[in-house]
């Protein structure tokens, strides 16, 4: 930032006297050429096409994350009435299948509790929980790819204006201030490339804390109902019992068996 500041009262002064230095006598004033959007950017160098990515991925991210955080893809109202209507008639066997078919954040909540409910009321609320900050973990860093972007952006940005500083000061060097326009360039690219940076920057970090709070309450949500579907169930009777039925691959130690047979025979 020093070297940013020192640069710029150096070549400040040589543009200002540049631009008021008087006009030839019978020299035309020159034409203003306004410029569009696209190529103001061009000026920035090399450094843009880093910042447009950043930029594709910041929208791209926000859109992701809001339509993953929505209430629809969370707690699906087809998935929380198929459990509960599972639940009332006591088919948690038919509870888990129509769980596993479903891939959202409260199918998966339920059948993560549902495989453990045989075990008691504890490893039922412990693999709910677990779940629940698996789904929270998973959302937050695609969050947190946002406060990457805020953060290198402008760094990107700094990057490009380094550059531009780099060549502002090989035009003095070589050619002095015999042609303003050149130098002019350079100035420009500065400019560009750090306005830039924190243009992408300010809105990432917005869409950031934004969208944090956002998946609080959705998680939030997705854990009352959740928790609210096996309020008061009969862990007694379902003591010892397999819902999920999926295979288990953990089988008696093979010793065992061999003592057995020794014993046998």
């Amino acid at each position: 930032r020093h070297l940013l500041i020192t640069a710029l009262l150096m070549i400040g002064p040589v543009l200002a006297s540049a631009a008021e230095a008087p006009a030839a006598p019978g020299a035309e004033t020159p034409e203003v050429v306004k410029e569009s959007f696209i190529q103001v950017l061009a000026k920035g160098g090399w450094v843009m096409w880093l910042i447009a990515a950043c930029s594709v991925a910041m929208v791209w991210l926000t859109i992701d994350v809001w339509m993953r955080t929505a209430k629809k893809r969370m707690t699906p109202d087809a998935d929380m009435d198929a459990s509960r209507t599972a639940f009332r008639s006591g088919d948690y066997v038919g509870a888990y299948q129509a769980m596993k078919e479903s891939q959202s954040p409260y199918a998966q909540v339920v059948r993560s509790a549902l495989g453990a409910i045989g075990h008691g009321k504890d490893a039922t609320e412990e693999a709910l929980h677990a779940r629940v900050d698996k789904v929270n973990s998973t959302l937050q860093t695609r969050i947190n790819y946002l406060s990457v972007i805020g953060v290198c952006a402008p760094m990107i940005g700094l990057l490009g204006t380094v550059g531009g500083m780099m060549g502002a000061f090989k035009t003095l060097g070589t050619s002095g201030i015999g042609d303003p326009s050149k130098l002019s360039a350079h100035i420009g690219e500065v400019l560009v490339a750090t306005a830039s940076g924190l243009f992408i920057a300010i809105p990432a970090f917005m869409c950031f804390y934004f969208l944090r709070n956002k998946l609080q309450g959705a998680v939030m949500d997705l854990e009352d109902e959740a928790s609210a579907l096996f309020r008061n169930s009969p862990y007694e009777l379902l003591k010892d019992t397999d819902v999920g039925q999926e295979e288990t691959y953990a089988a008696v130690p093979n010793w065992i068996n061999a003592d057995e047979a020794a014993v046998s025979a």
